[in-house]
């Protein structure tokens, strides 16, 4: 998945960004699974380029609420 820039997200429908919220959140899980594991991750920039996406889209929720 490429990574998401704000105006992006914005643009999103809330279902589409709980969706991509989920799926990022999925990847994640399993980049840390190969790193506790042991394993050489593929791309080993990856997770921190998942946890900046992740936490724009959980931001851009959090204002939409308000």
């Amino acid at each position: 998945m490429a990574i998401l820039r704000p105006t992006e997200i914005r643009d999103m429908t809330p279902a589409e960004r709980e969706a991509e919220l989920e799926d990022l959140e999925t990847e994640l899980l399993n980049e840390k699974a190969v790193k506790a594991a042991g394993g050489q991750p593929e791309n080993p920039g990856r997770i921190k380029e998942l946890r900046r996406t992740i936490a724009r889209i959980k931001t851009i929720q959090n204002e939409r609420e308000d």
